[in-house]
């Protein structure tokens, strides 16, 4: 059961998120505010796994807020206003439905954080390779990115650094296919570790650029904004 929370000064709001959760199998509402404080405060002593975050608050902003959050839940922007968008993907929201939304708009955006929940699930998978030491199990959550380099590979973590032999085609069809794509044809990444993305390189959590071929970016941005 996937667990959200709603914090909206709108009591409308209020009332059809509630009700699409209610009619959503899987879903569960287990809190809502329209006081900000008063949700920070829940949520830094819950553990949730959704919130349905309003942008145009009295007295705060709904992105500022996101930023605060020491362990910010996967999150869904409900708002008014257009020009937000880059900002919520920036943030890694899930989605960003524009108000009045539908209910099947809605669906939409809640499969998408399922999809997520599978991911993350699927990646405590081990991946086995032969490297140099022996037989190593790497978890799949812990590989950032794999580089090909002719007939070997260069599997990533932030601890190490694996070399095995290996085609980069062989890897990618190892890997979990809702968490890792191929960004370049030397390149395969975790898209969970992405914080930045521009017109023609990505960004990884731990400040690796990494180049976007031109034969990959339709199916890459395609993927990313999932």
């Amino acid at each position: 059961m996937i667990s959200c929370v709603i914090l909206d000064d709108e009591p409308l709001a209020h009332q059809v998120l509630a009700h699409y959760i209610e009619e959503t199998p899987g879903f569960s509402l287990v809190a809502k505010f329209r006081n900000a404080v008063e949700a920070y405060e829940y949520l830094g002593k819950n553990k949730i796994d959704l919130l349905f975050l309003d942008i145009e608050m009295p007295l705060v902003n709904g992105v500022n807020f996101l930023k605060a959050l020491p362990n910010a839940p996967k999150t869904i922007f409900t708002t008014a206003y257009k020009q937000y968008a880059f900002e919520g993907f920036e943030l890694n929201a899930v989605d960003y439905l524009l108000k009045p939304f539908s209910y099947e708009r809605f669906l939409k955006a809640v499969a998408k954080i399922e999809k997520a929940t599978v991911a993350t699930e699927g990646i405590t998978n081990t991946l086995v390779i032969k490297d140099k030491d022996g037989m190593l199990n790497l978890k799949q959550q812990d590989i950032l990115y794999v580089e090909g380099c002719k007939d070997y590979v260069k599997i990533v973590t932030e601890q190490k650094v694996h070399i095995i032999y290996h085609t980069l085609k062989g890897i990618l069809e190892r890997l979990n296919p809702e968490v890792f794509i191929q960004a370049h044809r030397s390149y395969l990444i975790n898209k969970m570790q992405v914080v930045r993305l521009s017109h023609d390189h990505l960004i990884l959590s731990n400040q690796t650029l990494i180049p976007i071929g031109k034969s990959y970016k339709k199916e890459l941005l395609l993927h990313i904004n999932r």
